[in-house]
């Protein structure tokens, strides 16, 4: 008997063995211990759409090796002809990752691809979440990831796709302040890091940001349908602001493309509808009032009553126009 006891032995101490030596190697490499470049870190990434594909793009053209996974695999086509790799799940991408990113839709998402990939990370790997999502659920995620040896950073991104295309968005960075410092050459490939404080931080930044956009709407969008009804050239109109106080990024990036009736998305209405919920709820959280929030929301709440929430957000003008029962055209006057 105990030879054949020691028959069934050996391949578990073996697999034991090598499971410890290999642990003992993933820690000796494990992202803490090495530089961030493209030689030494592998990076995941998870949603690519229209702000994730040209996010990960960034990365792939400064050399980093990447592994890509979205619900529907059509959408990361564009990433895989340039040579990114596709992985069939966010625990396989994990596995396959030094820094794992994610950009998806909702908080629901967030909660869980992340709690799907996290075991598939080994430890000292880090989970960079830059969806706009709730800042208790990246407080959540943190801790979860400190249990598991790892770090969480919420780094929501401000900048829509032209932003996301041309590498110049704003990233406002909350958790760990040492892994946020470590990561900057990835971050710096995208834009403009900024560390805010501790896990969920970043989030309240970006909601931050949220309410203050969405003021800046309305009042670009009411400003230009006044225009129109007293029978200004909009056009000229937008460039004579544009160079004083009223002059905007919102304006900048949306007051042509309203003019000539694109409503093609940069960022959709749902999603920022989805932002403006969590402020709403964050608001009420602390007992604070924010009236052109509300307002805002309501009106862009009215565009997914009239099935526009797949539209950009600068759409809000056509719910001021239903409001007004006009319609703002370039080269036309409501007076002409």
């Amino acid at each position: 008997m105990l030879p054949r006891l020691r028959l069934i032995l050996l391949p578990l101490q073996r697999s034991e063995l090598v499971l410890s030596l290999r642990r003992r190697f993933s820690m000796a490499n494990s992202p803490d211990n090495l530089t961030i470049s493209p030689a030494t870190t592998r990076i995941g990434w998870i949603g690519t759409g229209v702000m994730g594909r040209s996010m990960a793009g960034h990365l792939i053209a400064a050399g980093y090796s990447l592994t890509v996974f979205n619900r529907t695999e059509s959408k990361a086509k564009p990433l895989l002809e340039l040579g990114a790799r596709y992985a069939d799940s966010p625990l396989a991408v994990a596995r396959a990752s030094d820094v794992l990113f994610l950009i998806v839709g909702y908080p629901s998402d967030v909660r869980l691809v992340a709690f799907q990939a996290l075991p598939g990370l080994s430890p000292g790997s880090v989970l960079v979440d830059m969806t706009t999502s709730d800042p208790s659920l990246a407080a959540e995620l943190s801790s979860a990831a400190i249990a598991a040896s790892c770090q969480a950073i919420d780094a929501p991104v401000s900048g829509g796709d032209r932003g996301a295309r041309t590498a110049s968005l704003s990233i406002f960075a909350g958790g760990d302040a040492s892994t946020v410092e470590r990561l900057k050459p990835l971050f710096g490939c995208m834009g403009t890091v900024r560390y805010m404080g501790a896990a969920g931080a970043g989030q309240r930044a970006k909601l931050g940001n949220q309410i203050a956009i969405a003021s800046t709407m309305v009042g670009l969008v009411e400003g230009m349908v006044y225009a129109h009804k007293v029978g200004l050239d909009v056009e000229r109109w937008i460039e004579a602001i544009s160079t004083g106080a009223a002059g905007s990024k919102s304006l900048e990036f949306y007051g042509k493309r309203i003019l000539e009736r694109d409503f093609e998305a940069g960022f959709y209405v749902h999603h920022f509808v989805k932002d403006l919920g969590i402020c709403l709820k964050e608001c009420e959280r602390l007992g604070l009032a924010l009236p052109g929030l509300a307002l805002a929301q309501q009106l862009y709440v009215s565009l997914m009553a009239h099935g526009e929430g797949g539209l950009g957000t600068q759409a809000l003008v056509l719910a001021i126009e239903r409001l007004n029962n006009t319609c703002l055209k370039r080269g036309s006057s409501e007076s002409g």
